[in-house]
């Protein structure tokens, strides 16, 4: 089992850093995971992000190199110590660089909460993207459409559950929801951030074996008619012809979707970091399934900041409304109670809402579920709730006017402050 080595740099003068800094010119692969004190709902900025997780796998070592075989460093970056300024050039690089390989789960986010945490602290612009991109997410969709030739539920599995299912190790999130602004960390608080970014490096080891499958060494419909035409008429071994257009046209790509320019026979590029080029395979991955997070103006905009449009409402619609929520107190029993066949856990679904509770209930060991689809209709999630003997909970009244399901299937949220919401289902 590949062992563990966890690194927490709060300074640029420390031997972490250093370490830090030798790694991303060693590292292939990277993966990435950050973590925030949660705040309410209601908050006009984004959270501040606390603590950033890089999990580096080392590429093939030297002699010179002064590392172990199956170890991998993981560096749990203190942004709450460290002068954001003095690390901004070095993280950028690496986001950017084309030798590198970046694993995420849903990393967006946080790339939006990195962006504006380094903007408040000077550095312009913070960050604007992400290149050669793998959601560990979306990999795990692919196969599993490809294993069960058919597309998978559109509803999106925890990084526990995708760990437990592929790794069969069980991921804790008991610490999720803590205080990551508070210091010192604890050591539990280390151990589960290091675990956080590390999977990511296991599960890939997992997915690419069957990612390299079905991928060919050269793809004719990329090739120039006039190759084709050397190729087939060649004496040569076609291998050796194949592997040396293959490598060609993997610079060529490389550069155009980097920003790469050539003049004058010199290739300029927009990174400074020295870093060693990726291996024949992993490049093949991220040709055919790579990404890249790009981040617009709208992003780096709290939803509180955002333009929305008033529609006046009629009065008439007004008065029914209330009407519903004054008739839609909760009458049990709920659709896990065993008189009803349940096995009397509570399972709730929360619409777009009161989504940002759901994490908060998980953290309490309760099942809570979000739609499968980002932007469902009223009958949609009414009939998720019922497939899977949830309740669900919404602030949105319209939903009661399904009468029908109201008494058993739909409670309304009266509470603004997640806090509060909590404390009201007790």
């Amino acid at each position: 089992m590949e062992s563990l080595k966890i690194y927490l740099v709060s300074s640029t003068d420390s031997s972490e850093f250093t370490r830090l800094k030798w790694c991303f010119t060693r590292s292939t692969i990277i993966a990435l995971d950050a973590e925030w004190k949660p705040q309410h709902s209601s908050s006009s900025s984004f959270p501040t992000v606390t603590l950033l997780q890089v999990a580096c796998r080392l590429g093939q070592a030297t002699d010179d190199d002064d590392n172990d075989d199956g170890v991998s460093d993981v560096f749990l970056i203190d942004l709450t110590s460290i002068h954001l300024p003095s690390v901004w050039e070095l993280l950028n690089d690496m986001f950017v660089s084309p030798d590198v390989l970046k694993l995420g789960f849903r990393f967006k986010q946080d790339v939006v909460y990195l962006s504006s945490t380094f903007t408040q602290h000077g550095c312009e612009g913070g960050f604007g993207e992400v290149k050669q991109y793998l959601d560990i997410t979306s990999i795990y969709s692919h196969l599993q459409h490809k294993r069960f030739g058919r597309k998978p539920p559109k509803d999106i599995k925890s990084l526990a559950a995708i760990c437990k299912e592929m790794l069969d190790i069980s991921l804790s999130k008991e610490l999720q929801c803590s205080d990551w602004s508070h210091r010192p960390l604890t050591e539990e608080q280390k151990l589960y951030a290091a675990t956080d970014a590390h999977c990511l490096l296991q599960l890939f080891d997992v997915f690419k074996a069957h990612l390299v499958e079905g991928i060919t060494a050269l793809d004719p419909g990329e090739i120039n008619v006039g190759l084709k035409e050397i190729i087939s008429g060649s004496d040569y071994t076609s291998k050796i012809v194949t592997l040396k257009i293959c490598k060609a046209a993997d610079v060529i790509r490389s550069m155009s979707e980097n920003g790469q320019n050539i003049t004058n026979g010199m290739v300029s590029r927009k990174t400074t970091l020295n870093t060693m080029p990726m291996d024949e395979s992993l490049l093949k991955i991220v040709r055919k399934y790579g990404e890249r997070i790009l981040l617009k103006e709208s992003d780096l905009l709290p939803k509180k900041l955002k333009k929305k449009t008033r529609r006046r409402v009629p009065s008439s619609t007004v008065n029914t409304t209330k009407q519903l929520v004054c008739s839609a107190e909760w009458q049990g029993p709920p659709p896990w109670d065993p008189s009803l066949g349940g096995d009397g856990c509570p399972k709730f679904l929360l619409d777009v809402m009161v989504e940002g509770l759901a994490k908060h209930l998980r953290c309490v060991g309760i099942d809570a579920a979000i739609p499968h689809s980002k932007k469902p209709d009223s009958r949609e999630l009414l009939d998720q709730a019922f497939k899977e003997n949830r309740v669900l909970l919404t602030r949105d009244t319209k939903l009661l006017r399904h009468q029908d399901m109201a008494k058993h299937q739909i409670y309304r949220v009266k509470s603004l402050l997640k806090n509060e919401q909590l404390l009201e289902g007790y």
